[in-house]
């Protein structure tokens, strides 16, 4: 292509700071050395590339070109693996894979082994653990027991855990449990203690039998995996009231319905879908993979804010034919993901600025005409994906599986397995300047420190020109919008421009679910979509959800009640607010908490840490309740750096004593730094907070008389009230991930 005729970029300053940190070609002293325009043209070159394959006279240049406008309009781009790598050594391009595993101590590691390589390359990894036999069952070669399919998750997130996705994507797991597996209990809970297992989402695969017990108040059938033999019974209400409980704890495990996922399986000829990618939008078989890309279809509207359905059509037949290329060119880690994909070849289209496109046409998220419209929208993408797919398959051939698919059943000759997906866009909707997936706005505006440590609020660009267009635009008005997030409680803001511009957190539940359902209904795979809950939220309101989704025929669900996590990502306000402004009762009740008094007469230990302002004597002491104070005191008397442990002693002292967990602590005071660290015995002191921190850690560790030598632990999670650390800017929920929408950083939990 000539450089030249390439139009440029329709890219904002942040997204260019995004592509700039992730995406650019850098040299070896890892400055850029390529600009927005020439990342999309190495995409589009090489992506076209695929067209040779199939016709040795197709105009390359003419189909780069296409390839290359469709992404510079930022009206489709390929999922971020496609982005990166396209035109580089690396040549991987699919974001997710699945990967058996069986049940033996080859096949387990040798999953372990190829997962590796997929993290290396950038992938994410999902595993259904439902083969491996349960606890305590016989292992017949050597007359042992068996350790189950948990025991076997923690080896396999340790080595996520040594290894890191080239420095741009870290690696994320997907680990499934059917419900009628006999450790179906054990793995429910297994990311109730959230330091273990850390690299991984998990989710229990309901069954339909299942499903009905829980209505019906039955019983249901466990089945031992080693011979397919009956291993006892379980009640049903009572186990799907305890996915319930751990979801409603910190969102984990999720769930999804495995006979559903099956029966819209277009290959069951090839084989049984068992597993999910990481965000769970794309069930797959084993060794099979998929390459996602996403319409923004907040740019498919006409002058008079109607859907142009011409233009969206002209860009789901490039984006098809781009998909399809993207299988031909990609270099997957394994030979047998190779053969897999290329014989279904799957392709997964969505679309991102759902939201974006609501809030343009006036229609509030949480409505009957929402939910019509993303049924009609989704229902045409599908429809112009499938007319593009078999017009390629007249070209190319049907995908090498089609004998015995239920497209061939159906007489369709389509080039793909699969057309349809919708995928989380986290970074791809920061490069297009759009709200993420089919998600609400997760907020009106943001608060963006600056040069100077000044706050300025980054405001949705829809909202601003509503602002303008209405009179009501103050400063301090867009000040106020960013410090809260949303403008439900703003009295500036119009009742008619309230009810338009929601957030996740000002719409009901039940309406996340019923728009998922209405997506899902003309998605061959299957729809992401976090349900977003206030923390005031109870059990009984994940468990309407979870029927609901049921009833709807959604695929599976998210949820993820605010607060819920140790390592809070939301930094908006997201308390319930009555009219006059009262706070909800359950703020009233964390405000009335009254620690215990502290007994006359208590046991512990003084802890001596190396710090850069001398050395810092931790006592903590318990009382028959736990945990109950911690004292401090410096090697050098007086001081701020005396002052300020004192200070911080105190309030530890006061939290243990109200009832927060000490891990909760250790988890908040760990990693801060200082300017000045200290090296002590079994690692780096990083501050008197990291100290007193460390301090803690060691004492719980040598009172519950661990075998193993004290080590300082890496800090690992994200804490509540933090924010993103590589940007400082606010961290959303997504998928089961954090996402940055100012850097781009990402981490799936």
């Amino acid at each position: 292509m000539d450089r030249k005729k390439l139009i440029k970029p329709n890219l904002t300053e942040n997204a260019l700071k995004v592509l700039e940190k992730r995406y650019f070609l850098k040299d070896d002293k890892g400055e850029s050395i390529e600009d927005a325009a020439g990342l999309l043209a190495r995409v589009a070159q090489n992506i076209a590339e695929a067209d040779k394959l199939y016709d040795k006279k197709a105009d390359i240049d003419a189909v780069a070109l296409e390839f290359y406008n469709v992404m510079a309009n930022l009206d489709f781009l390929p999922n971020s693996p496609t982005l990166m790598n396209a035109g580089r050594d690396l040549q991987q391009l699919a974001a997710c894979f699945v990967l058996p595993v069986e049940d033996s101590i080859e096949g387990i590691f040798e999953a372990i082994k190829n997962a590796a390589l997929i993290h290396k390359s950038g992938g994410g990894t999902g595993f259904s653990f439902s083969r491996l036999r349960p606890n305590r069952d016989k292992v017949k070669t050597t007359s042992g027991i068996s350790s189950g399919p948990v025991s076997f998750m923690k080896v396999f997130n340790a080595a996520t855990e040594a290894v890191k996705q080239g420095g741009t994507r870290r690696g994320a797991n997907m680990g499934i449990l059917r419900v009628d597996h006999p450790d179906i209990r054990e793995f429910i809970t297994c990311k109730a203690n959230d330091r273990e297992i850390n690299n991984f989402n998990i989710s229990v695969a309901l069954t339909e039998p299942f499903m009905e017990a829980v209505k019906k108040g039955e019983k249901y059938n466990l089945i031992n995996p080693r011979g397919k033999e009956a291993a006892g019974q379980e009640d049903a209400r009572e186990i799907f009231d305890m996915i319930v409980d751990n979801s409603w704890k910190n969102g984990d495990p999720g769930i999804i319905f495995i006979d559903r996922i099956n029966r819209s399986n277009p290959t069951p000829n090839v084989g049984e879908m068992e597993s999910t990618n990481p965000c769970g939008e794309q069930p797959l078989l084993p060794y099979e993979a998929c390459n996602l890309g996403s319409v923004n279809v907040a740019q498919m509207l006409d002058p008079s804010k109607k859907i142009d359905y011409q233009k969206l059509g002209s860009v789901v037949k490039t984006a098809v034919h781009f998909l399809d290329n993207v299988i031909d060119m990609s270099k997957y880690p394994l030979e047998e993901i190779t053969n897999m994909v290329r014989s279904n070849r799957k392709v997964g289209l969505g679309l991102m600025g759902w939201a974006d496109l609501l809030v343009q046409m006036g229609i509030p998220y949480s409505s009957q005409e929402a939910i019509n419209l993303a049924g009609e929208v989704m229902k045409f993408i599908h429809d112009e994906a499938e007319t593009a797919s078999i017009e390629l398959a007249k070209i190319r051939g049907t995908f090498p599986n089609f004998k015995g698919s239920v497209p061939e059943k159906q007489g369709k000759k389509l080039r793909n397995a699969t057309l349809t997906t919708i995928a989380p866009t986290g970074t791809l909707s920061m490069i297009a300047s759009c709200s993420s997936g089919v998600e609400p706005l997760f907020a009106i505006a943001y608060t963006k420190t600056v040069m100077d440590n000044t706050k300025l609020p980054e405001v949705n660009r829809f909202f601003l020109q509503a602002a303008r267009d209405k009179g009501f635009y103050t400063d301090a008005l867009m000040m106020e919008i960013g410090r809260t997030g949303n403008v439900l409680h703003q009295d500036g803001v119009p009742d008619e421009v309230k009810k338009v511009f929601v957030t996740s957190h000002d719409i009901a539940p039940v309406w996340h679910i019923r728009t998922q359902a209405a997506f899902q209904k003309y998605t061959d795979n299957a729809v992401s979509k976090t349900v977003n809950f206030n923390n005031g939220a109870t059990k009984e309101d994940v468990r309407e959800v979870y029927m609901l989704a049921y009833d709807l025929g959604c695929k599976g669900v998210t949820i993820y009640r605010d607060g819920s996590r140790d390592e809070q990502v939301l930094t908006v306000s997201t308390v319930d607010k009555s009219k006059d402004n009262k706070p909800a009762p359950a703020e009233l009740y964390k405000r009335e908490i009254e620690p215990r008094k502290r007994p006359e007469i208590t046991t512990g230990k003084t802890i001596k840490m190396k710090t850069g302002c001398g050395n810092l004597y931790v006592t903590i002491n318990e009382d028959e309740s736990g945990l109950c104070e911690v004292f401090t005191a410096m090697g050098k008397s007086g001081g701020c750096a005396a002052a300020q442990s004192e200070a911080i002693s105190r309030l530890v002292s006061t939290a243990l004593r109200a009832g927060v967990k000490p891990e909760s602590i250790i988890k908040h005071l760990r990693g801060t730094r200082c300017p000045a660290p200290a090296w002590q015995e079994g690692g780096i002191v990083l501050s008197c907070p990291d100290a007193i921190g460390i301090a803690m850690e060691k004492y719980l560790h040598d009172k519950h008389d661990s075998p193993e030598k004290f080590v300082f632990k890496e800090q690992k999670q994200l804490f509540k009230g933090d924010t993103c650390p590589e940007c400082g800017a606010t961290l959303e929920h997504e998928g089961g991930c954090n996402v940055c929408r100012v850097c781009g950083y990402s981490k799936c939990l």
